[in-house]
């Protein structure tokens, strides 16, 4: 309730004795939420204010109305998790089919039955990019190697190492997908095969060895200024 400014004006003028009942039309139009219920519940009581909802037939004057609302609010909660858990199943089967959400990644496009096929077109330029990066070449000489052979990017624009990354961090490529994977409140979730690959997944294995592989030579050719120059006199 806290991200509804008008609400929370209510509440300030029912604690400063303006108001002695809140009448809303239905008890969703206050709150879906248990939580939520419970403290507003809780602090009309502590104001001596009352809730009344005029087609759920709700008073909070009374035991009864209290109990009432309760139970309302239980049953709505649950109807919306219900709602979310189909929805949910739903989305899983979409994916678990095929109809992958969001931009189209570059090597494929949508086809009439919305799920993604090989776009004979591209894939051999996202095959390419794996294939440099297994040679050991950074994100940017790939890019620079693309740019100068003049190749389409996915926005047709030139290409640059975010757009690499992109492509070789993707496990769509593989013929996986990673849904909530740039969702930090989210954790994770993984469909493996449900899109035709692009590259094996011997290649994707490579390509993780060569990261690490990468990471090892950037952090032993890193350069740190104060090397043997500054010195902790506690550990020296």
């Amino acid at each position: 309730m806290k991200d509804r400014p008008a609400f929370q004006q209510m509440l300030e003028d029912m604690k400063a004795g303006k108001l002695n009942y809140i009448v809303a039309y239905k008890l969703d139009r206050v709150t879906r939420s248990v939580r939520d219920l419970e403290v507003l519940i809780s602090t009309l009581e502590q104001y001596h204010c009352y809730l009344i909802c005029d087609r759920d037939d709700v008073n909070t004057s009374t035991a009864n109305g209290r109990f009432f609302v309760r139970m309302l609010t239980v049953l709505s909660q649950l109807e919306i998790e219900i709602v979310s858990e189909r929805t949910k199943f739903g989305l899983n089967g979409a994916i678990k089919a095929g109809h992958i959400p969001g931009k189209v990644p570059l090597g494929y496009y949508r086809d009439t039955d919305k799920t993604l096929k090989i776009d004979v077109t591209t894939k051999d330029i996202v095959l390419r990019v794996f294939e440099l990066y297994l040679e050991g070449k950074s994100y940017q000489t790939i890019s620079n190697i693309l740019n100068d052979e003049k190749v389409l990017s996915p926005n047709n624009k030139k290409w640059c190492d975010s757009t690499i990354d992109r492509i070789i961090n993707n496990k769509i490529y593989m013929g996986d997908y990673e849904r909530y994977k740039y969702d930090t409140n989210k954790e994770t979730e993984l469909f493996v095969d449900v899109v035709p690959p692009i590259i094996t997944r011997a290649m994707w294995e490579e390509v993780q060895k060569q990261k690490e592989k990468n990471q090892r030579s950037y952090c032993r050719n890193r350069v740190y200024i104060f090397f043997q120059k500054l010195v902790c006199p506690t550990c020296r």
